[in-house]
């Protein structure tokens, strides 16, 4: 399976709780953290929910 590069660009603070699970789930810890992950359909469901928040880096 393919993997993808996701960037955290922007706070989770003051951001619904949801969203905040979110990006905790994802991995994502420190602003400008990056992480690697599967390109399963459960991790591409996240990054889209949380679009605003991070980026995917190539």
């Amino acid at each position: 399976m393919a993997t993808i590069k996701i960037k955290q660009v922007r706070s989770a603070i003051n951001r619904p709780a949801v969203q905040k699970a979110t990006i905790k789930a994802l991995g994502l810890r420190k602003l400008n953290q990056v992480i690697e992950k599967e390109a399963t359909p459960q991790i591409l469901g996240m990054v889209k929910k949380v679009q605003h928040l991070i980026e995917v880096v190539e």
